[in-house]
């Protein structure tokens, strides 16, 4: 008859969690990595609310522009960015990078659109 103490617990549990160990890192050598960079698309979004959000800055700064080039910059930019917060970042690359570039532009205070936030999580719902 065998007998069970604290002794042989403990032995066993400890080599039960070795041998979960053991496993969870040649299952994670063997499982192929998924891309940890962003995708083409997210990066030429963000690429393009850049070039837009220059654009703005530069009509506003312009000598003899005027109001209605303002407004056609700044819609052009808020487009723009509507498109970087639609974007659906299913990778773990997109979602960073589009996390980081989001959090610069609240950092500015110009993620302030109700379609803006409205707009990110609708993104986050995307089908699988």
């Amino acid at each position: 008859m065998s007998r069970i103490n604290r002794r042989v617990l403990l032995v066993s549990s400890t080599s039960a969690l070795v041998a979960s160990t053991v496993v969870e890192k040649a299952i994670a050598r063997v499982r192929p990595r998924r891309n940890r960079s962003s995708s083409g698309q997210l990066r030429e979004l963000i690429e393009a609310h850049k070039t837009a959000y220059a654009e703005f800055s530069k009509s506003i700064r312009k000598w003899g522009s005027h109001s209605h080039q303002h407004a056609k910059a700044n819609r052009a930019e808020e487009k723009a960015l509507l498109a970087v917060c639609s974007h659906p970042a299913v990778s773990k690359g997109d979602r960073r990078a589009k996390a980081k570039y989001l959090l610069r532009i609240e950092a500015r205070r110009e993620l302030d659109l109700s379609e803006h936030m409205q707009a990110v999580l609708r993104s986050t719902m995307y089908k699988v």
